[in-house]
């Protein structure tokens, strides 16, 4: 097996393209950035709505617009135009901050998403790349930058001044956290094979198709890692969705458990923000898998094959269809699957996803360093790499009924008491239940006095 088959390219650290552009150009591409987050917005709205209602058998919003579409834009001024009520507990600076801090990240990162290759500006004589700036730690600076945005969640949940909104930014916060953990483990192997950290470049090491080594038999495949590094894709798609707190994963806005999640006490404009800042995470976390695993802007095979796909401003197109295919799976797991719960949730990331991260990273980078000649006995590698998996087996397996088998066991329950001891039938408390207090069942009498009678409208 080649070092071309496993994904190893010479690439040339050049970005010599960006840092160019005069400033004009540099606040054009600012604006259009930002005009298209958020008519991308508008429409993931009016696209969850529109799918959902589908696999629920609905028609969703066709009233406003053609299709519907202008409901969306309807939905947003009506709510920019409610009455902004700030709590009487809160504190107001830091509570009209937050949403600020969590909504300018979330533009921010798309800052180094390569949105396709250098093109001729129309009406002049200049070229560019289809990209505001790159550096080479981009990525780097995309997970950096989005994690500032929990600082907005964690103080909009403090500032509001209610027990509910504190625990819905506690919980939002732990859960983002402990996912871009994972999210950052599936990261390095895609750089290991890339051999940089620039988004521009990895996109470029996706280009060539690889041939595999299988049976004597060269097979070809595309050069996206989502192929060559599917465990790192796997996870990072868990993890993505975890981190953005979208459901099955939206355990900050349990409304059963927490009422609202953090921004419970959050109206008008201020409520839009939060709204604005998880749609605009969707397609920042789509954007950096589509630029990560799938090739960035180039187009998917065969459409690969005709010479003039990758050129001019088709990669547009190919780059916001793989960005929607991500948004559409978004939608699809929120309207198939059920909420999972928080302690499951959280040991899932801990217990399951950074543990395999680990030991898919120390795969990789064995790999690599086998694929470049370095003098290493193949056959300690593969025993090394067989006592990892056989210690994640068993820590994986063993651990959890390890834990069952130290849990306590439950007490006898009490002997029943009389539910109609007193006169007045009283439901009899579950086996095993608590019996602080029960001792004698609630009476008629007790009832008369433990009701408030403030007035007569309150009694009546």
């Amino acid at each position: 097996m080649t070092p071309l088959a496993l994904g190893v390219l010479p690439l040339v650290d050049d970005l010599s393209a960006f840092g160019k552009d005069p400033w004009w150009l540099i606040l054009v591409k600012t604006l259009l950035i930002f005009l298209v987050l958020v008519l991308l917005t508008l429409f993931n709205i009016w696209l969850e709505r529109r799918v959902v209602a589908r696999m629920q058998h609905r028609i969703g919003p066709n009233v406003h617009g053609p299709f519907g579409l202008l409901q969306s834009l309807a939905d947003g001024v009506k709510l920019a135009l409610k009455e902004d009520i700030i709590p009487k507990a809160a504190d107001k600076v830091v509570f009209v901050l937050a949403p600020v801090i969590a909504t300018i990240p979330a533009f921010v990162t798309f800052s180094v998403i390569p949105f396709g290759p250098v093109v001729d500006l129309p009406f002049t004589d200049r070229t560019t790349p289809l990209q505001l700036t790159d550096m080479p730690v981009a990525v780097l600076f995309v997970m950096a930058i989005a994690s500032i945005g929990i600082y907005g969640i964690v103080l909009g949940g403090w500032s509001s001044g209610s027990t509910y909104s504190l625990l819905g930014g506690l919980r939002s916060s732990a859960q983002m956290i402990s996912y871009e953990v994972a999210m950052g483990l599936a990261l390095v192997a895609v750089f290991l094979y890339a051999g940089s950290m620039s988004t521009s470049e990895i996109v470029a090491a996706q280009a060539s198709t690889r041939s595999f080594d299988l049976l004597g038999l060269d097979v070809p495949i595309p050069g996206w890692f989502a192929f060559l590094l599917l465990p790192s894709f796997v996870i990072y798609v868990i993890s993505m969705v975890g981190e953005t707190n979208r459901a099955p994963f939206d355990l900050p806005e349990a409304e059963g458990e927490l009422v609202g999640g953090f921004h419970t006490e959050y109206s008008s404009l201020k409520f839009a923000l939060f709204f604005l800042a998880e749609y605009i995470n969707m397609a920042t976390v789509s954007a950096l898998a589509t630029t990560l695993f799938l090739g960035g802007w180039r187009a998917p095979w065969p459409i690969s094959i005709w010479d003039g796909a990758n050129e001019g401003y088709w990669p547009l197109l190919w780059f916001f269809g793989k960005v929607l295919l991500f948004i559409f799976f978004f939608i699809w797991l929120r309207g198939s699957l059920p909420r999972l719960r928080y302690d499951q949730f959280m040991a899932f990331g801990w217990k399951r996803l950074i543990p395999i991260s680990l030991a898919w990273i120390v795969a990789v980078a064995t790999i690599r360093v086998v694929s470049t000649g370095e003098a290493i006995d193949r056959s300690y590698v593969l025993g090394a790499i067989g006592v990892l998996l056989a210690l994640f087996v068993v820590l994986f397996f063993v651990g959890d009924r390890t834990a069952e088998e130290k849990t306590p066991e439950r007490e006898e329950p009490q002997a029943p008491v009389d539910a109609f001891a007193g006169g007045f039938p009283v439901p009899p408390l579950p086996p095993g239940g608590p019996v602080r207090g029960a001792a004698r069942p609630l009476t008629f009498a007790d009832r008369r006095t433990t009701v408030g009678t403030t007035s007569e409208g309150d009694n009546e």
